[in-house]
């Protein structure tokens, strides 16, 4: 499609609603609430979700049918605003979780709640700046070309609400069910929420199931492809991998296990051996991913750095972006407060780092996400890659130990929130431009996201490592795991690289059969417990999709907003009731009323059925 031809929905001339004070306190809330939900998520399976489809339409339940204001692009900035929270959220919770384990492990301090605020504040001012530029290349001059998943479906949703009445109450309904289950499960502990099986006759081998609704939510929103991938990955670690070390390893103690492996269960097992070999496939798939971008990467920057200085088109409003001066200005600002804040443990140094990192990996997350949306953005290998890199320039500049592996972690934090901010910010303007939005007003609204969601992030940091600890069972925070990993290896060359090693030529493996490495290297890191629920997630999706009536009734979106609420339910239950363990408010009934696995088997049966049940609300008589 040429963009001569192309009229967006609100024409240029037309000044409707847009950056109002409702949008921005709107938008600040929603960037809060789902910037914690996707922590609490991200941190339990290592995956997030787009918050832009659910933003947008609690914008309109709020915004169109609460206060009876008509304006699409007030409702476009709302979920613009608010799925800045996620995207930062997603990146500080890859790296940042680091240096809560290290302190707990050399005894120190966790990095203070205002550095945590400052990082990711920079991070994401960063990934906005760096990205303001390449609109004009990727979303302008590439539309038709480059779809942007996420961003083409948020305008067609808030399109689709043009003159109909809010979907929001399908959101609302998953949430507050979410709520209650959750906290009848780990709130008031009447059955668990995760059940588990050790095979006797099967040594070493184990199965069992995260019974909890958000689990299940992804699944459906993923689709079955993914999460097959996922329980794939799951099964070569626990049916194979893991029987096969008790089958070979005998009464041996092999590092890093610190015990015989005759003597550890499953879970003994997995934490030992089979998480490495997981890391290993994790690590290999992230950069594999970055490699098979590269051609695009080249192109992308070489466009960008050609755009850069070009005419925005100022005198058209819905051409105009914010002024290269003030984008040239915040990023020398930014950077110089990287390079002098002693808050920040970084230095000249570090500052070049994130500089030339940060403007590289903003300018590939932007185009890869146009191609493959968010979902698939292979964030995690431009961090490795960015953070492996870093490690040795420290060692070179002979900043190593404890302070250059805290400042490595620093530079792959900030990395990770600038490349995930600009595909936040990539799919927001494409569906602005779709819309007829104003850039620079939502380039606004982009930085009111951040500093809100830099505001919270802190403290649901601490709040979630006070009430269980990063790396524990509750959150395994398998992305920050993997980067831990990297740098205490290159560092110290303290890791079992036999193990990992293993792992990266299951990716390679993988790869050559042409199968998406990145999902069932997750399966193999994470705990087949968390994988079981979200293909059956998946299975309902594949079954709903697969009906003769699928185009013609709502079943399918009405499971995925009702997913979508579940996802965030959980997730702010989860943040409320690390809040109830850290004041030490305990609601436990366990002892007056507790159902066992079979309890947690017949309570997740039932959480299915009422899922079904509403999904199927959507269907044509």
């Amino acid at each position: 499609m040429s963009t001569e031809k192309f009229k967006p929905y609100i024409a240029a001339d037309k000044k409707p609603l847009e950056l109002t004070v409702t949008a921005v306190i709107v938008g600040v809330l929603l960037a809060v609430l789902f910037g914690g939900a996707n922590a609490y998520l991200g941190l339990r399976v290592g995956m997030t979700i787009s918050a832009s489809i659910p933003a947008a339409v609690i914008s309109m339940a709020v915004i169109r049918v609460l206060m009876r204001r008509d304006s699409i692009l007030e409702n476009n900035m709302v979920q613009t605003i608010g799925s800045a929270g996620e995207s930062l959220a997603a990146g500080c919770i890859f790296t940042l979780p680091v240096l809560f384990m290290w302190a707990k492990e050399w005894g120190t301090e966790p990095p203070p709640i205002l550095e945590i605020t400052v990082i990711a504040f920079i991070g994401g001012i960063l990934g906005i700046l760096f990205m303001v530029p390449l609109r004009q290349a990727l979303i302008v001059k590439e539309h038709g070309v480059l779809p942007y998943p996420e961003g083409t479906a948020c305008a067609d949703i808030l399109l689709a609400g043009e003159g109909h009445s809010s979907k929001a109450g399908k959101i609302f309904a998953g949430l507050g069910f979410a709520a209650v289950y959750k906290f009848i499960a780990d709130g008031l502990k009447i059955f668990p929420s995760e059940v588990d099986w050790s095979l006797d006759k099967f040594k070493g081998a184990g199965i069992g199931c995260d019974v909890l609704p958000a689990l299940l939510g992804v699944g459906y929103i993923c689709g079955y492809r993914v999460s097959s991938l996922l329980l794939s990955g799951a099964v070569l670690s626990w049916f194979c991998l893991m029987p096969c070390i008790v089958m070979f390893g005998g009464d041996a103690v092999l590092f890093p296990g610190k015990a015989p492996i005759s003597e550890l269960g499953t879970w003994g097992i997995w934490s030992s051996y089979v998480r490495y070999i997981g890391a290993g496939a994790l690590a290999a798939g992230g950069i594999i991913g970055l490699i098979k971008t590269m051609p695009m990467l080249v192109t992308t920057f070489r466009q960008s750095l050609a755009t850069i200085g070009g005419s925005s088109g100022a005198a058209v409003r819905t051409n105009k972006d914010l002024p290269m001066t003030v984008i040239i200005g915040g990023v020398i600002l930014m950077v110089l407060l990287i390079g002098l804040l002693p808050i920040i443990p970084l230095g000249v140094l570090g500052a070049f780092l994130v500089v030339i990192f940060g403007f590289f990996f903003a300018t590939v997350s932007s185009r890869i996400v146009g191609v493959v949306g968010s979902s698939n953005n292979p964030v995690s290998g431009m961090t490795i890659a960015a953070m492996l890199f870093t490690t040795f320039a420290f060692i070179l500049a002979g900043n190593t130990g404890q302070p250059g592996m805290v400042a490595a972690v620093t530079v792959g934090s900030l990395v990770a929130i600038i490349a995930a901010m600009a595909a936040d910010t990539s799919q927001d303007l494409k569906t602005g431009y779709i819309l007829g939005a104003t850039p620079f007003k939502q380039q606004l609204g982009e930085v009111a996201g951040v500093a809100a969601a830099a505001l919270s992030v802190g403290g649901i940091l601490y709040l979630l490592d006070a009430a269980w600890g990063f790396g524990s069972q509750e959150l395994a925070a398998p992305q920050a795991m993997l980067m831990k990993m990297v740098v205490e290896g290159v560092m110290s060359a303290n890791l079992p690289w036999g193990l990992i090693g293993m792992g990266v030529a299951v990716a390679i493996a993988m790869e050559i059969l042409q199968i998406p490495v990145l999902a069932v290297a997750i399966g193999m890191y994470l705990p087949i417990h968390m994988s079981l629920p979200m293909w059956i997630g998946g299975i309902i999706r594949k079954y709903f999709d697969s009906r003769k009536q699928a185009a013609e009734d709502d079943c399918v979106e009405n499971g995925t907003l009702f997913a979508s609420g579940m996802i965030a339910g959980e997730g702010i239950l989860g943040i409320l009731l690390a809040l109830m363990a850290v004041l030490n408010v305990n609601a436990d009934m366990s002892d007056v009323l507790y159902l066992d696995n079979a309890g947690g088997v017949a309570a997740f049966a039932l959480l299915i059925a009422i899922f079904v049940a509403y999904i199927l609300k959507g269907r044509k008589a």
